[in-house]
């Protein structure tokens, strides 16, 4: 019989199988919708973030273009060429204490100055509505500023209060509801005190060396393509060539909220389709428990003439149909769920998700539920194809008899292997998906000899007494015992709850236990070298008992590793953020006393060579640094 005709044929039985309901596959329809939706719920709600993310670029980074610069703000061949890209908005951050007029309480604040121009893109929302010269100018000599509902509630402030930053007084006359750019500046530790660049001038607090960011947003002509954005970086690359600016461009407003989103995506897809696995083997049961209950109509196949091929097509034909109904539950939910998600989001997030249909992160998790039904339920398949009508219809089921043909064996662990490559391939760390897929893999295996054990320890159990006893133990070893399928099931389930469980401990663990068992009861930031003596003075008057650490800080970008330009590193996952943003850089003449020389030796105390430079021993390995290599450091607009 043809192929094609074999398969209509088989259709047309299925079909008719199918008549007597659903029954035994609820669970089979639970464990395939569940896992579907979990993958495909959670890769749409990312995407709907991201989508959000890339819509509202220009806002969330307040600009189509971003040139920050650390502890100094641009020169005038720097501004010459800003200007000349469009209009430019100039903005300053900074951490501070602000205080009581009275000096009564204090606290940190990210301090952020605007000027005219801000926003290029969205608007500012304050309670009351106010312009920006209401807001931020100079009233009777006192500037004003907004802050959000934390600093009022933490220093009990109301509107008109004034507060204390640098030497400057400032007046709150509003509430800060939302920035558009909030996002794009980063996390921050402290409440936002938004005033303008000339009240932060007039504080005082910008000084050489402050540790302060000036950013300068551009607001390109109309229609400027990403090709122009791409155009301007490569120029200001090659024009200001030590310039140590941070570039960022509207569609890439917020790589941190974005590389979160990701890893949220990645984990949970993995996790999801852990269960979904786990959910494969109760689709094997089920399948075996169905086929189970058609004995009597497969021995009436087999008496009539037909071949085992055509049972199997006819029982894989109703199973994926089964399979189909499952998987577009599971398609319908997990579609839904970037709906849900954009209302319940909308408070934690402050990016809009973009509810809508993404058939990428869909078809993914639909594709998985397929799989994994394959992968599970043709082992129990090929076995009743084998099968005798004779045996059928003399024995209880299909256990006991061996394993099915080769060809079942091979094409199950080929799709097996098959859906671990795809989950490795469509993850954006694959060294952390083969570590997990490959611990499923490890676990699977071992609690299938678990459950042989559990069988082999109860088959050679001594004979007990108690009827009852003694029938659940001679279950657990019989001929088609559920024994590995529950061990199975129950291992996998508790390893997934155990892995959460031991990674959120880990984290926990890594926060409260990274603090050292004496840490410091304070942190002074930003000290003037002019002003290091009388601090220490004002210490030592005051807390005579303390201890006084003093370590010089510097801001500095790397710009280079071994004379390559860090744009054209490639440096694995984990070490790629020591090369994003600003990081601390210090000075000793002799190795401090709280760290430790791994490799190499100190330069001596009078050194005046080249500049030599310490590199911290874990992140020097994750960006691939060794002996003996050079790294660059944009300082203060120079190059060393």
């Amino acid at each position: 019989m043809p192929l094609s005709r074999t398969l209509k044929l088989a259709f047309h039985f299925s079909l008719r199988e199918m008549r007597g309901g659903l029954s035994g596959f609820l669970i089979f329809l639970a464990c395939i919708a569940l896992g579907v939706a979990a993958i495909g719920g959670v890769n749409s709600v990312a995407r709907a973030i991201t989508a959000g993310v890339a819509n509202e670029g220009q806002s969330l980074l307040g600009g189509d273009l971003r040139f920050q610069l650390n502890q100094r703000a641009a020169t005038q061949a720097e501004h010459v060429f800003l200007n000349g890209l469009g209009t430019v908005s100039h903005s300053a951050n900074m951490r501070s204490m602000a205080r009581l007029e009275d000096g009564s309480d204090q606290a940190l604040v990210e301090a952020k100055a605007v000027d005219g121009a801000y926003p290029l893109y969205g608007a500012l929302e304050t309670e009351p509505a106010l312009s920006k010269q209401e807001l931020f100018g100079e009233q009777s000599g006192v500037f004003g500023a907004a802050a959000p509902d934390l600093l009022f509630d933490r220093l009990n402030l109301e509107i008109g209060d004034r507060l204390k930053l640098g030497s400057a007084a400032f007046e709150l006359r509003a509430r800060l509801v939302n920035a558009p750019d909030a996002v794009s500046d980063g996390f921050g530790f402290a409440p936002r005190l938004m005033v303008s660049t000339q009240g932060l001038a007039a504080s005082g607090l910008i000084q050489p060396g402050s540790l302060v960011e000036n950013a300068y947003k551009i607001r390109l002509p109309s229609g400027a393509s990403e090709a122009r954005i791409k155009a301007i970086q490569d120029q200001a690359g090659e024009d200001f060539p030590e310039a140590g600016w941070s570039i960022r461009t509207r569609s890439n407003a917020a790589p941190a909220l974005s590389s979160n989103i990701e890893r949220f995506s990645q984990v949970l897809t993995l996790v999801g389709l852990t269960a979904l696995v786990v959910g494969g083997v109760g689709v094997a049961n089920a399948v075996r428990a169905y086929l189970d209950g058609k004995r009597g109509v497969i021995a009436t196949f087999k008496s009539l003439g037909a071949s085992g091929g055509f049972v199997f097509a006819v029982y894989l034909v109703q199973i994926l149909m089964i399979a189909a109904l499952g998987i577009t539950l599971g398609v319908v939910l997990g579609a839904l769920m970037p709906f849900a998600a954009s209302a319940a989001l909308q408070s934690i997030i402050p990016v809009p998700a973009e509810g809508g249909f993404y058939p990428g992160a869909l078809g993914m998790a639909a594709l998985f539920g397929l799989l994994v039904t394959l992968a599970f339920a043709l082992l129990p398949l090929g076995r009743a194809r084998d099968v005798p009508a004779t045996a059928l219809f003399r024995e209880m089921g299909f256990e006991g008899r061996g394993f099915p043909r080769p060809l079942y064996t091979a094409a199950s662990l080929g799709i097996a292997l098959l859906l671990a490559a795809l989950a490795i391939l469509f993850s954006g760390d694959r060294y952390i998906a083969s570590i997990f897929v490959g611990a499923t893999i490890f676990a699977f295996l071992v609690l299938r000899i678990v459950g042989a054990l559990v069988q082999w320890a109860a088959k050679k159990s001594p004979r007990v007494g108690s009827t009852v006893l003694r029938l659940a133990i001679g279950n657990i070893h019989r001929p088609g015992a559920l024994t590995p399928s529950v061990v199975l099931s129950l291992g996998l389930g508790l390893t997934l709850l155990v892995t959460l469980a031991l990674i959120d401990g880990n984290l926990r663990r890594q926060i409260s236990g990274s603090l050292p068992e004496r840490a410091p009861n304070f942190f002074f930031v930003d000290i003037q070298s002019s002003d290091v003596d009388a601090f220490s003075a004002l210490v030592g008057k005051e807390a005579p008992q303390g201890t006084l650490v003093k370590v010089p800080m510097l801001r500095g970008r790397v710009m280079a590793l071994n004379g390559v330009d860090i744009d054209k590193v490639k440096v694995p996952a984990e070490g790629a953020w020591v090369l994003r943003g600003d990081r601390g850089l210090t000075y000793e003449a002799s190795i401090p006393a709280n760290a430790t020389l791994t490799e190499g030796t100190w330069w001596p105390d009078n050194y005046a060579g080249e500049p030599l430079v310490s590199f911290s021993a874990e992140e020097g390995k994750e960006i691939g640094l060794k002996l003996g290599d050079t790294i660059t450091v944009n300082v203060l607009g120079r190059n060393v």
